[in-house]
């Protein structure tokens, strides 16, 4: 089997099984959380940028004049994802946000009609259609829009926009964001220290290597992702994606024991139907492409 297969299987795996992560941290205010994974995230990849000896080549790519702006904005999406994110671990919400990233590639598809104008064919908008109406539909069994869904769908898909447009690799991206964010999340760690309510150094050894290695596992499914789109193509990507939320639904329902009601069922469905469609229109268009009939 193609390697390319085996890394991505170890990125979207290692992305699905965060949640036990961010639980082991619940103890530690979310927004040092946060600040800590941009800070190891940041080393880790400087790190592996040096070792690969890429620093030049890193910082000539740099000096585009569009570069620091488009990765700024970039930084502040990611941030603002990965906020909501391990706050909703936390509190409880694990299901919810695999919702989020159910969602999150038929609302990609959606933005790229908006921005790129790319055309879309009847299935493909029949399932962005069922996986909406899916959202309206819990929104008003709820009485309130599925908020931490909606803003890991929309924070991850405006993040992919930008890194659309964006001029660098995935390594150099995240490593020019968790650069932006850096000095910002110091200043809050330091803050925090001079407060009295610093985490690390102040809970335990088991909380400082937690909030050290948030950098080692943000950090390795990236380069996994990295290796597997260079080998696989991307539409094999696209299938192997729904690994992660589908984890993370597992981990919720059937490890932290969410409660999955038949609202729930019926609203997820929903959605998954959607994904199903979206799946198997795609999948027949590429062989109908790939393998035209040819008449006698």
């Amino acid at each position: 089997m193609n390697r390319g297969i085996f890394y991505a299987i170890g990125a979207y795996t290692l992305w699905g099984l965060l949640p036990v992560y961010w639980k082991w941290l619940q103890h530690v205010p979310v927004t040092q959380v946060l600040c800590h994974r941009i800070l190891w995230s940041f080393l880790a990849l400087l790190v592996v940028t040096l070792l690969s000896r890429q620093w030049n080549a890193f910082r000539q790519a740099l000096e585009g004049p569009r570069v620091l702006s488009v990765y700024a904005v970039a930084a502040i999406l990611i941030s603002v994802n990965w906020l909501t994110y391990i706050w909703a671990v936390g509190a409880g919400f694990i299901v919810e946000t695999s919702l989020g990233y159910f969602i999150n590639p038929l609302l990609s598809v959606f933005l790229g009609v908006i921005f790129f104008r790319e055309r879309l064919r009847p299935w493909q908008w029949t399932a962005i259609s069922l996986a909406a109406a899916g959202v309206v539909y819990l929104t008003i069994a709820y009485g309130t829009l599925p908020w931490i869904a909606l803003t890991l769908a929309i924070t991850f898909g405006a993040y992919g926009l930008v890194k659309k447009i964006a001029p660098l690799g995935s390594l150099y991206g995240l490593t020019l964001e968790t650069g932006v964010l850096l000095l910002p999340a110091l200043l809050f760690i330091g803050y925090s220290e001079k407060t009295g309510y610093g985490a690390i150094f102040h809970i335990g050894v088991g909380t400082d290597v937690l909030l050290m290695g948030a950098g080692i596992i943000t950090a390795v499914p990236l380069l996994l992702f990295s290796s597997a789109a260079r080998r696989i193509p991307l539409s094999l990507i696209g299938i192997l994606q729904y690994i992660a939320p589908t984890l993370q639904f597992l981990l919720g329902v059937m490890v932290y024991r969410e409660p999955f009601t038949l609202v729930k069922c019926i609203g997820f469905g929903m959605v998954w139907a959607a994904l199903i469609i979206y799946g198997a229109e795609g999948l027949l268009t590429y062989r109908a492409q790939s393998f035209p009939v040819v008449a006698e």
